[in-house]
């Protein structure tokens, strides 16, 4: 016992004998410890508030059942990985059809709600095909995996399944093969995803879309200025930082729920250009607004947006009916069914029309209409002919004029 005594002295002299003559490396040392253990740290506290918020934060208005279901054909088809889904066949009472749409339900909906949002386009002339994602309504679910709000690899086979199940049906009645697609919140994620595969889809609209990465971004740093106990720190983290705590978001969602969350931004960016109408409400408190800006500021034209200002997540419709209604309706009358009627919103040129009226007074000179021609003025009216698709009331009121 003695002897162990006599030699920790000597080992703790020792110690300190190396510190004292290498203090600089282990400073270095030290300090590269720290540089990596905090950061390490801070992107795992991130990490875990964003996983809660992908499993425990259900999105408001799960259900809406101010509707009258509509009567069909009930079909079971099949995704690629074998989930036995569930679809639904309405018919127009028309006898010249117009097309067949696709329409794909919010989260914690089912194909049932198709009569929420399209029975304008049946009375148009409109076949509609609705589905339920798996889990949900009277499709199988698949063991082991738990649907959220946010549009998976899952949700994107579901509607890939539908498309070509659609085509089939197309193909036997000797029509067209091309579809308009129809999808709300995270239906139209899944919507967005699905169709940039598939050529036949000629049109979509979509209702509350966003882009999973870009959201959850969004609710970061939302929730870091809550959880986070140094402001300076929160405040002034680099957008590398964002990126990168958004990627390791996603390889830990990957990893513990068996599943991915692709991007509808980065589908957008390679996406063969095709019509798209994206609706949006100005009171979502959910889905920011903004989200469905970046998308459409991310879409080739032709693209519209329109932003139903009174109304919260999955609201439009019932804010504004009348108006949704038309605004659907005539959308896949000019690019699904082609029509050329002369009324339609979004004829050919119209939208440019009113950027070129709106020339005058952006320009200050009320009566040159040709200052429109100089470099600065094409500028101007490029920018004009955007906000005018962006702000579609402008042209709901001209056409109400006319």
């Amino acid at each position: 016992m003695g002897d162990a005594g006599s030699v920790s002295p000597l080992m703790i002299a020792s110690i300190w004998e190396a510190i004292s003559h290498n203090w600089a490396l282990i400073s270095i040392l030290f300090t590269l410890m720290l540089l990596m253990i905090v950061p390490a740290l801070i992107v795992a506290k991130y990490v875990r508030i964003t996983l809660n918020i992908l499993t425990d934060s259900p999105p408001p208005l799960l259900t809406h059942r101010d509707f009258e279901p509509l009567n069909g054909e009930e079909v079971d088809f099949y995704a690629a990985d074998g989930i036995r889904l569930r679809g639904t066949f309405v018919h127009p009472a028309a006898t010249q059809r117009r097309g067949l749409i696709i329409f794909a339900p919010e989260f914690n909906n089912d194909r049932l709600s198709c009569a929420r949002y399209c029975r304008p386009l049946l009375a148009a002339g409109y076949d509609i095909f609705t589905f339920d994602f798996r889990g949900h309504g009277a499709a199988a679910a698949e063991e082991g995996y738990v649907p959220r709000q946010w549009a998976s690899d899952r949700e994107v086979a579901d509607f890939s399944a539908a498309i070509a199940y659609a085509e089939q049906w197309l193909d036997k009645q000797g029509r067209p093969i091309e579809l308009g697609i129809f999808g709300i919140s995270r239906g139209a994620c899944a919507a967005i995803l699905a169709s940039a595969q598939n050529a036949s889809v000629k049109a979509l609209v979509v209702d509350g879309a966003f882009s999973s990465d870009s959201t959850l971004e969004h609710f970061m740093k939302r929730w870091a200025k809550i959880f986070a106990k140094v402001r300076f720190v929160y405040e002034n983290h680099p957008p590398e930082f964002w990126r990168f705590l958004r990627w390791c978001l996603f390889m830990t969602t990957r990893l513990k729920f068996k599943c991915a969350y692709p991007s509808v931004r980065k589908v957008l960016t390679r996406m063969m250009p095709r019509p798209m109408l994206f609706i949006h409400g100005g009171r979502d408190s959910y889905i920011p607004v903004e989200q469905s800006r970046a998308l459409y500021a991310l879409s080739a034209q032709p693209k519209y947006l329109w932003i139903v200002q009174e109304a919260k997540h999955n609201q439009s419709v019932t804010a504004r009916p009348e108006e949704y209604a038309r605004r659907t309706v005539e959308f896949f009358d000019r690019y699904l069914a082609r029509r050329d009627d002369p009324g339609n919103m979004y004829k050919e040129g119209r939208f440019e029309n009113i950027a070129r009226q709106r020339m005058p007074r952006r320009l200050g000179q009320p009566d040159d209409r040709e200052s429109a021609t100089t470099v600065g003025g094409s500028r101007r009216l490029v920018q004009a002919q955007e906000e005018a698709h962006a702000e579609a009331d402008i042209e709901a009121n001209v056409a109400d004029s006319n």
